[in-house]
C-alpha cells in the first residue's frame, strides 16, 4: 500500500513538473501577443502532444473569450488544470508567466537595458514569425471548425464584424451572435460528438472559487480604503484591472494607466517606457503589471511590488477559469449547447482571421523581405515540422544581424 501510494505521488510530481517545463518553454518563446499564444498552444497540445482534440480546444478558447481577463493565459491554466488539477493550473501559470514577469521587473529596476532595443530588428523578426504561426493555426482550425459553407460563412461574417468594430464589445458580441446562430440554424448532424476534457474538480469547489472571486472584487476596495495600506491598494488596483477587462492584451492598458498614473504611483513617461519594453518580451502582456509594481513609488515596490501586482492581476483569471470549468464540462454535453458551440467555434476562427489581418499581418509585413521570411517560417512549421521555438529563434537571429527590419 505504501509503495503504491509512493508510486502515485511520484507520478503526480512528474506530471506536475512536465506541465511546468512545457509551459516554461512556451513562456520563453511565445512572442506575438494573445492570438499567437493560442496558436502556439494549439501546435503544442493539439497537434504534438494530443492532450485534447481540435474541438475540445476550441471549446476552451470559446469559454475563455467569454470570461474577463487574459484569454491566452486562461487557456493555459485550463490546460494545466485538466492535466494535473489545481496544482497543474498553477504550474502552467508560473511556467508561462515567470519569464516575462522577471524580465520586466529587471527592466524596472534598471538591471536590464531594453530601452534602445525595443524596436530593433530582432523584435521585428519575432513579429514576422508570428504571422506564420497564426497562419498555421488559422488553416488547421478552419479545416476542422468551419468546414462547411454555413460555418465558413459564419466565420467570415465574424471576421468582418470584428474588423469593422475593433473593440472588446465587438468581439464579445460577435462570439455571442455566433453561438445564437449555431443554436438556431445549424443542423443537429453538424454537431460533432462530445470530446471530454478532464476536469478533476467538483462543482462545489468550482462554486467556492467563483464565490472567492466575487468576495475579493467587492471586499478589496473596502479593505484598501479602510486600512490605507499601500500593499492592499496595489493588490486591489491590479485585481480589479484583471477582473473587469474583456479582450485581454492591449485592452487592459487604459485600466492600468488609470490605476497607477493619477495617484502618482508611476509617472506617465515611465508607464509608456514599460509598455514599450513589454512588447519585447515573450508571454502574456498582463505581466506588464510586474514592471508597474516594481517601479511604483510606494512601498512595497521592487521585487515585492512586482510579485504583488503580478499575482493580483492574474488571480481573477485563475479563480474564474477554475471555477467555471466543472460547470462548463457539463454544459458542453448537451445537444443544444453543442450546436451553439459549433457556431461559437466558427466565430473563434473568424476572430483569428480578423487578428491575422490586424495586428499580426499589418504590424509585421512591411515589404517583400518580410513576406519572404514569413513564407519560409510557414514552410518550416507546416511541411518540415520544425518546432515553433526553433523557428522563433532563427527568425530573431536573421533579422537581428541582417538588414531586414521595419521601414
Amino acid at each position: 500500500m505504501d509503495r503504491r501510494s509512493s508510486s502515485t505521488a511520484t507520478q503526480a510530481h512528474a506530471s506536475l513538473l512536465a506541465v511546468f517545463l512545457i509551459f516554461l518553454r512556451l513562456g520563453l518563446t511565445s512572442f506575438g501577443g494573445p492570438v499567437a499564444h493560442l496558436a502556439y498552444f494549439r501546435a503544442e497540445f493539439v497537434e504534438r502532444r494530443r492532450w485534447l482534440d481540435e474541438h475540445a480546444y476550441a471549446d476552451l478558447v470559446a469559454l475563455c473569450q467569454f470570461l474577463p481577463g487574459p484569454a491566452s493565459s486562461q487557456v493555459g491554466m485550463a490546460l494545466g488544470l485538466s492535466r494535473a488539477g489545481i496544482p497543474g493550473a498553477l504550474a502552467a501559470f508560473l511556467g508561462f508567466t515567470l519569464p516575462s514577469a522577471i524580465l520586466l521587473a529587471l527592466f524596472a529596476l534598471g538591471v536590464a537595458r531594453f530601452g534602445g532595443q525595443v524596436d530593433g530588428g530582432w523584435l521585428h523578426g519575432l513579429k514576422v514569425v508570428a504571422v506564420a504561426v497564426v497562419a498555421q493555426a488559422l488553416w488547421g482550425m478552419g479545416r476542422s471548425l468551419a468546414a462547411d459553407k454555413q460555418r465558413a460563412t459564419l466565420a467570415v461574417a465574424t471576421a468582418v464584424l470584428v474588423t469593422m468594430v475593433p473593440s472588446a464589445l465587438g468581439q464579445i458580441g460577435a462570439i455571442a451572435g455566433s453561438g445564437l446562430v449555431g443554436w438556431c440554424l445549424l443542423r443537429a448532424d453538424t454537431a460533432l460528438p462530445h470530446a471530454a476534457v478532464s476536469v478533476p474538480l467538483k462543482r462545489s469547489t468550482g462554486a467556492l472559487l467563483l464565490a472567492v472571486f466575487f468576495l475579493l472584487l467587492f471586499a478589496l476596495p473596502l479593505l484598501a480604503q479602510g486600512t490605507g495600506a499601500y500593499a492592499l491598494k496595489l493588490f486591489d488596483g491590479f485585481f480589479r484591472s484583471g477582473a473587469l477587462v474583456f479582450g485581454g492584451g492591449h485592452v487592459v492598458l487604459p485600466l492600468l494607466q488609470s490605476v497607477v498614473v493619477p495617484p502618482g504611483w508611476v509617472a506617465n513617461d515611465a508607464f509608456l517606457a514599460g509598455y514599450g519594453a513589454a512588447q519585447a518580451v515573450p508571454g502574456p502582456l498582463f505581466t506588464f503589471a510586474a514592471y508597474l509594481g516594481a517601479i511604483s513609488t510606494g512601498s512595497p515596490s521592487g521585487w515585492a511590488g512586482a510579485a504583488i501586482a503580478t499575482v493580483a492581476i492574474f488571480l481573477p483569471a485563475f479563480l474564474l477559469v477554475a471555477g467555471a470549468m466543472p460547470f462548463w464540462e457539463d454544459l458542453r454535453r448537451r445537444a443544444g449547447i453543442r450546436r451553439a458551440l459549433q457556431g461559437v467555434n466558427a466565430g473563434v476562427v473568424g476572430l483569428l482571421l480578423a487578428a491575422f489581418y490586424h495586428p499580426v499581418w499589418t504590424g509585421a509585413i512591411h515589404g517583400a523581405a518580410d513576406f519572404a521570411l514569413a513564407a519560409i517560417a510557414y514552410l518550416l512549421l507546416v511541411f518540415w515540422r520544425w518546432p515553433p521555438w526553433l523557428v522563433v529563434i532563427l527568425a530573431a537571429l536573421v533579422t537581428g544581424v541582417g538588414p531586414l527590419g521595419p521601414a
